[in-house]
């Protein structure tokens, strides 16, 4: 989902929803993880907004908390890291 800017309509960044399984969400929410790793499978870029779900993966349900992160770095393409994978950079949103 793209937000657009009021006044003047532009895409000025991708909102993506994504699963956080406890353990990391938890480390997230309290500040300890400022990153994420992830499948770059939805064109992820610096300035888009995650918005990050936590998901219990024993009861394949959605806990209700959720926090918001946004993109400050990206990095992509760097040795060690797997193809097609990414690792973000993050500050509460």
């Amino acid at each position: 989902m793209k937000a657009a800017c009021a006044g003047c309509g532009h895409a000025k960044y991708q909102v993506h929803e994504l699963k956080t399984w406890p353990w990391h969400f938890r480390d997230v929410q309290s500040g300890r993880k400022a990153f994420e790793l992830r499948k770059d499978d939805r064109g992820f870029e610096v300035g888009d907004l995650l918005w990050l779900r936590e998901f219990d993966p024993e009861t394949q349900e959605y806990t209700g908390q959720e926090v918001y992160r946004s993109v400050t770095l990206m990095l992509q393409q760097f040795p060690g890291l797997a193809e097609g994978y990414v690792i973000m950079a993050l500050v509460p949103a």
